[in-house]
């Protein structure tokens, strides 16, 4: 028997917009209200809200708290202050990536970190197995919290008029009011356009998303944030990110500050050292035909890569996507084959962000 799906508290408010509701890492959630066109160009050119309650948070706390992190994350988390926040990634000692995250520091020993919700359970075990030797305590406050992403370039304009205070800048987060309830804004996104991430209490989601609806942002689901990602180059972990990859691999160097010794450290300067076999492209296929994940790349007979994600950008009227493919194969300009479904497809690596946004 199929395990039941779970639901956030904005689940009554999907199904009276007449959303479109698929399972999501094992969660009930919408994947398009009026279309996924519609919704990625609200992003795009006013405000989109996205309900990503699903997403899991650890909570970690104590005197060793930012010593535990900086064991577990790619990133240098002694670089962020008080209010501060950073993306990373969390590695196996092989350097393969078990997720990517975002912390947020919500006082000097307290830290939020934000997880995938495929990922959660384990990422929260993950936590807790590493943390002997460290004076904290670790707690999994996913249903603590709801999550709402609002994005555009008309997005903080909206969400500031819900605000009783300023709301923080772009990697940083405030404890504020929104709408009459506390909240914390977190300067932070996955669509490339300006905007916040929200975590409030389940019982304020409603009231908060109904606020914001009124406010003139537009409901967005699952569909439009892949393709809004998509056209940015933000990785996906199941698509771009998985075990079988490190962070150098996919082009998430810049995350990983090996020196801290972070679990993995060792395997990813050695893929520094020697160059990844591989590398994460960006591309553009100029005539017919969508690639999508698990394509091959070819040249001639020989597959040489891998379709991680593809679509038909909404924005660029093109179809896109990224693949990891022989690092030879990776410089901006290099043309390459794709086999969609028995046909041979051509396409072109470019230089990402396929399009600049308003972040």
């Amino acid at each position: 028997m199929a395990a039941e799906l779970r639901r956030t508290p904005l689940y009554k408010a999907h199904v009276e917009a007449g959303a479109k509701l698929v399972d999501f890492a094992g969660w009930e959630m919408p994947v398009q209200y009026q279309g996924i066109a519609v919704e990625h160009e609200a992003v795009r050119t006013a405000c989109g809200v996205f309900d990503v309650s699903h997403m899991g948070e650890v909570e970690t706390e104590g005197p060793d708290a930012g010593r535990l992190l900086q064991r577990l994350l790619t990133n240098d988390v002694s670089q962020v202050e008080v209010g501060g926040a950073q993306y990373s990634c969390l590695c196996r000692e092989d350097g393969g990536v078990l997720d990517d995250l975002f912390s947020y520091r919500l006082s000097d020993q307290r830290w939020l970190t934000v997880t995938n919700a495929s990922n959660h359970d384990r990422d929260h075990e993950w936590w807790r197995g590493h943390a002997d030797g460290h004076d904290v305590e670790i707690r999994d406050t996913l249903a603590d919290w709801a999550m709402l992403a609002v994005q555009g370039p008309t997005a903080r304009e909206i969400v500031g008029g819900l605000a009783a205070g300023e709301l923080p800048k772009r990697f940083q987060t405030a404890e504020i009011e929104l709408a009459g309830s506390p909240a914390l804004v977190c300067g932070t996104g996955y669509t490339g356009e300006a905007g916040v991430e929200v975590l409030v209490s389940p019982e304020h989601a409603r009231p908060l998303w109904d606020a914001l609806l009124e406010a003139g942002a537009v409901p967005a689901g699952l569909g439009a944030r892949d393709t809004l990602r998509l056209e940015v180059g933000y990785c996906l972990y199941g698509n771009e990110l998985s075990e079988e990859r490190n962070p150098i691999e996919a082009g998430l160097g810049w995350i990983c500050e090996e020196e801290t010794g972070f679990i993995g450290s060792e395997a990813c300067s050695e893929t520094r050292r020697r160059g990844a076999a591989e590398k994460l492209v960006s591309f553009v296929i100029e005539g017919a035909g969508i690639a999508r994940q698990g394509n091959p790349v070819m040249d001639g007979d020989e597959r040489v890569g891998e379709i991680t994600s593809g679509t038909k950008s909404p924005t660029l009227g093109k179809a896109i996507g990224m693949a990891y493919v022989r690092s030879a194969l990776a410089e901006p300009g290099t043309e390459l084959e794709i086999d969609v479904r028995g046909k041979r497809r051509s396409a072109r690596v470019e230089k990402g962000p396929l399009y600049e946004g308003s972040a």
